[in-house]
């Protein structure tokens, strides 16, 4: 995924570059040009005092610098003056003006100059190589600030893009900040103007994705509640069908079996769709789950010994932050789901306990297992192993399982299950993180 931050601070710093990269050739040039004109005039100044210079015989003048050299000839032909790097020959044409020549083994910018009054020919002449370097120096001195801001300017760039780019900052914050109930409008104070529309747009749609949900909980709210008094009729009916019709025993048996699974399954999508994150976050306390299973086996032993299974528990206490009444729904549908899908004689165990992850809440039976590859579907909503008429005549609606991952996904609890490594039964394990956790983890061991 591209940056929008990387992409403006490179294309505005490729710009800048750019632009400063295309002045410093012209100011190069151009600085190089007037640096050009300025030696030309100091050799024309050069010149002038020369001719100035007045002489009846021929004289050598060490220079007070390799980079100069000059000569003075009349115009017979005779050398009057020169330097003693010029040597005795003309370095230059007897043409008026400026030239490059070539002699004692440098290339030399030279100026011819008639000095008129005085019928004299001034040679004057600058190594070029020296020029270039003070040229070079100059223009050099002119450019170095340019580039050497560039690092300067990306700096300003990166924070001024940064700054302009921390108002989407703010609004990513504000999404991050939002619970996953939170539906409301994003209250974000003088946006700018590029960003309205992105907030317009994503407060329409909380809005329209907080009518659907509404819709949604409050059509399966209705439809689940309403359905309660036409089943109380029924079961009313059925009743009365009993004793007016003793004859047809086995059909109301069959329509009894069914009116109750379809009862259970009201019950259960009531219990699912009320359990909703935001009634949670104010019902959270320290849960002692070891006293809290002892509590759910107590309610659930006469059942159980009904059946003529066993059911015990092991491990030690263990405190964590959570909702009472939901875990205590959690571990009620785990150990009956293990006592529905075993058989007289088989047993159950519940076990409090800690890991490597945190603190564990597991339910082992010795039952018949699920077939490895339905394993990971057991937690989705109405799915039942071997479909919905299940093999072992049990009924059920397949909810029981998905109301305990819902419970666990709001005790940001892991779910884990898994065929017993002897082969027999199931064991079903729910381990609540330490960071989702209180500090309030307690391990006292068994009273």
């Amino acid at each position: 995924m591209k940056s929008v931050r990387t992409y403006l601070i490179v294309a505005l710093l490729a710009t800048v570059t750019l632009g400063n990269f295309v002045a410093a050739v012209f100011g190069y040039r151009s600085s190089m040009a007037e640096t050009e004109a300025l030696l030309d005039a100091q050799l024309a100044d050069t010149a002038a005092l020369l001719e100035a210079t007045r002489t009846s015989t021929t004289g050598i003048v060490d220079p007070a610098s390799e980079r100069m050299a000059f000569q003075i000839w009349t115009n017979d032909g005779e050398l009057v003056l020169r330097s003693q790097n010029s040597g005795a020959q003309p370095f230059s044409d007897f043409t008026e003006g400026y030239g490059d020549k070539n002699f004692a083994g440098y290339r030399w910018r030279v100026l011819s100059h008639l000095d008129r009054p005085n019928g004299r020919w001034i040679l004057v002449g600058e190594r070029i190589d020296i020029r270039n370097q003070l040229a070079d120096g100059i223009t050099l001195n002119a450019v170095v600030p340019i580039v050497a801001s560039l690092p300067i300017i990306a700096a300003i760039v990166w924070l001024v893009v940064g700054n302009g780019l921390s108002l989407v900052k703010r609004l990513a914050q504000e999404l991050r900040n939002k619970k996953a109930d939170d539906l409301s409008r994003l209250h974000i104070e003088n946006p700018p103007v590029e960003l309205v529309p992105v907030v317009d747009a994503i407060n329409d749609l909380l809005r329209r994705l907080n009518d659907s949900v509404v819709r949604e909980r409050r059509f399966s709210a209705d439809a689940a509640h309403e359905l309660r008094t036409p089943i109380s009729a029924i079961k009313v009916h059925l009743h009365n069908l009993r004793e007016e019709l003793p004859g047809h025993k086995s059909s109301l048996q069959l329509l009894d079996r069914d009116l109750g699974r379809l009862s259970h399954l009201i019950e259960q999508m009531l219990l699912l769709y009320r359990m909703s994150p935001e009634q949670y976050q104010s019902k959270m306390q320290p849960i002692e789950l070891y006293a809290l299973a002892q509590s759910v086996i107590s309610d659930l032993y006469g059942d159980i010994e009904s059946k003529g299974q066993t059911i015990s528990l092991e491990g030690s206490f263990q405190t964590i932050t959570g909702d009472g009444e939901s875990l205590a729904i959690l571990l009620r549908n785990l150990i009956g789901n293990a006592s529905k899908y075993s058989s007289t004689g088989d047993s159950i165990t519940v076990e409090v306990g800690r890991n490597d992850f945190g603190v564990s809440l597991g339910v082992r039976d010795t039952g018949p297992g699920i077939p490895l590859a339905e394993i990971s579907r057991i937690f989705d909503r109405f799915y039942r192993v071997g479909g919905d008429r299940h093999n072992s005549s049990v009924e059920g609606c397949g909810l029981g399982l998905a109301i305990v991952r819902h419970i666990a996904d709001l005790h940001h609890g892991n779910l884990h299950a898994e065929n017993n490594s002897n082969g027999v039964g199931l064991s079903i394990t729910v381990t609540f993180p330490a960071e989702s956790q209180s500090p309030l983890f307690v391990d006292r061991g068994i009273a």
